[in-house]
């Protein structure tokens, strides 16, 4: 997506337009949740733990604010083994969606091939051939980062703009994810939640991760598991590993583990700058209400302005850890 000009169109920040007013600080207990009221627990979460004007009213990148150079630096500082990961599922055509909002796999063309030259009919000189292909995918197909004008909420998207001056059909204008490129180097801490919580290292579908998980983890996983201002927080279900044993039964869209709407207080709280997960969803699915889409992305992207990840391949790292 391309970004143009920043719109400057902010507003106060109160509640977003078509919200209800609410009162009440919302809880980090799953027990204590209205499920029957999901629009006034969103609100509740959205007015506690919105940062609209936070860092200036032009902004466009959220919660990655909380990198800055001192932070790259203390995280260059802690490299020892200097072994690298690609934490990327596949890209092709063989991955997990199944067609759901027009979400298909990678289409993977052949422009030109060895076969090409072989034959030499590129019309190259003095024998030179080469090989030249093109793809053509959903943005949300595999791995990725939510850009903050992925999700709205009353129509409101990040730092109080409105949601239809910030991504048209010509893309997101304002918070495109180019404006991240530079933005994503910074401490990296795993949680691995399907570990510590289970034997054979994966957590079961509609599990929540509370907050008391989380802080639980940290705990069993030592000093160096702890969460602190502009760190990227990578949270191990197991979901993925399970993928890649059974197949894919769901992974893009099916129940999952994954955060409870309940830990948006400790997202909040703890000044991370961007969190990932290995499920297609981020938080638990289904849903912690009766009727329900989604709703912790619906506080956290547009109101708090944090980057979230999804359709991670943690696993690797994760072994890596535990040696």
């Amino acid at each position: 997506m391309t970004s143009l000009t920043d719109t400057g169109d902010t507003t106060d920040t109160g509640d977003a337009g078509g919200a209800p007013e609410i009162t009440g600080a919302p809880t980090a207990n799953p027990a204590e949740l209205d499920r029957t009221d999901p629009t006034t627990e969103v609100a509740r979460a959205a007015k506690a733990f919105r940062n609209w004007g936070r860092w200036g009213d032009d902004d466009r990148i959220g919660t990655l604010n909380f990198i800055d150079d001192a932070k790259r630096a203390a995280a260059a500082k802690l490299v020892r083994a200097g072994r690298s990961f690609s934490l990327s599922q596949p890209f092709d055509m063989n991955g997990p969606q199944m067609g759901w909002r027009r979400r298909t796999n990678p289409v993977h063309t052949m422009l030109d091939t060895g076969t090409d030259a072989q034959l030499a009919n590129q019309g190259f000189p003095h024998g030179l051939g080469g090989a030249d292909d093109v793809i053509a995918m959903p943005l949300q197909c595999s791995t990725q980062w939510d850009g903050l004008g992925h999700i709205f909420d009353h129509g409101y998207a990040w730092n109080g703009r409105r949601s239809g001056e910030v991504v048209t059909s010509e893309g997101d204008l304002v918070t495109g994810i180019e404006h991240t490129a530079a933005e994503i180097v910074s401490r990296g801490v795993l949680l691995d939640l399907g570990r510590h919580l289970r034997d054979n290292g994966e957590l079961e579908d509609g599990y929540a991760i509370t907050t008391a998980d989380l802080e639980a983890c940290i705990r069993a996983q030592g000093a160096t598991a702890a969460v602190g201002r502009g760190d990227i927080v990578l949270v191990r279900t197991g979901r993925y590993a399970r993928a890649q044993r059974e197949g894919w039964n769901g992974y893009a869209g099916g129940p999952s583990a994954g955060l409870s709407f309940t830990t948006a207080g400790w997202l909040h709280r703890s000044e991370i700058a961007a969190i990932a997960t290995d499920t297609w969803g981020f938080e638990v699915r289904p849903n912690e209400f009766d009727e329900a889409f989604q709703p912790l992305h619906q506080v956290v992207i547009p109101n708090m302005g944090l980057t979230i990840g999804e359709m991670w391949n943690l696993d690797e790292l994760a072994e890596a850890c535990v040696e």
